[in-house]
């Protein structure tokens, strides 16, 4: 396991594998490094980077008051920084794109270009709804096998089409521990709730600026067809604001893709041609 130490002293967990373009992958609002899991084997020929934000996995857990979009991009720069690296690609989940955009605006020479998978400027209230009906509640389930068959009838209905029993296996694992003496646990700190339920009673910022900070690098979106969180409206104001960008509509998913459909992959390898 790899560490770096950030400006306030907090730990916080890292991989880093592969040789050539620098790509910083930044995971969804619960998840971790294990969220990349999927396209990983895909990306050949990249330096691939992945942290767990402070909060979740294997960082250190120090409360809800950093646990917001500024600061992990600001450790998200201590990272680059750590390993030498002036510029960086991000491809960014979820969180992980919004923290992207973040970065065009208060550090956009450090970026090589930014792919946003299933997430834009607007956010869809349906999806934030959603995600607090789970965010920070201890597991239901008792077992990885429960876990995997209640996450799979609760992501069908989330617009997940196909997907095989083996996959939502892989994914309880990533997202729980099991606990000594029976049960599962949270793999990050179950307070985050706190820090999104402060952030959601403020007014939401407008993020189309941000957005446009990110005009002139090569730039990508891999659009869930059955998302909840970003809608085809907005993947379609995101082209008209900036018409370079590739877009990558995965049939059969919701929020958010896993990044090994072939549709995504296509959109992925093209994005990374941009940049070498």
């Amino acid at each position: 396991m790899t560490f770096f130490t950030a400006a306030d002293g907090t730990r916080l967990h890292f991989e880093d594998e592969g040789a050539g373009l620098p790509v910083l992958c930044l995971a969804g609002l619960t998840r971790t490094t294990r969220d990349f899991d999927f396209v990983a084997p895909h990306l050949d020929g990249v330096r691939l980077i992945r942290m767990d934000y402070r909060g979740r996995g294997q960082s250190d857990w120090p409360g809800p008051e950093g646990y917001t979009l500024m600061q992990e991009g600001a450790d998200a720069q201590a990272l680059l920084d750590h390993l030498g690296i002036d510029k960086a690609a991000i491809l960014g989940t979820s969180r992980g794109g919004l923290i992207a955009m973040g970065l065009g605006a208060v550090a956009r020479d450090r970026l090589l270009g930014v792919c946003l998978n299933d997430i834009g400027p607007d956010i869809a209230a349906e999806g934030i709804g959603a995600i607090l009906d789970y965010l920070g509640l201890p597991p239901v389930a008792t077992t990885f096998e429960e876990a995997a068959q209640l996450r799979g009838a609760y992501m069908q209905v989330a617009g997940f089409e196909n997907v095989a029993p083996e996959v939502w296996q892989r994914e309880v694992r990533f997202a729980f521990d099991e606990v000594a003496g029976g049960g599962l646990a949270l793999k990050y700190d179950a307070r985050l709730r706190e820090a999104v339920e402060t952030m959601a009673e403020q007014e939401m910022p407008d993020l189309w600026p941000l957005f446009a900070t990110l005009k002139g690098l090569p730039l990508a979106v891999v659009h869930g067809v059955n998302s909840n969180i970003l809608y085809p409206d907005t993947v379609a104001r995101m082209h008209t604001e900036n018409p370079d960008i590739r877009v990558a509509e995965v049939p059969g998913r919701g929020h958010v893709p896993f990044l090994d459909e072939p549709e995504a992959l296509e959109v992925i390898h093209a994005w990374l041609k941009d940049m070498t």
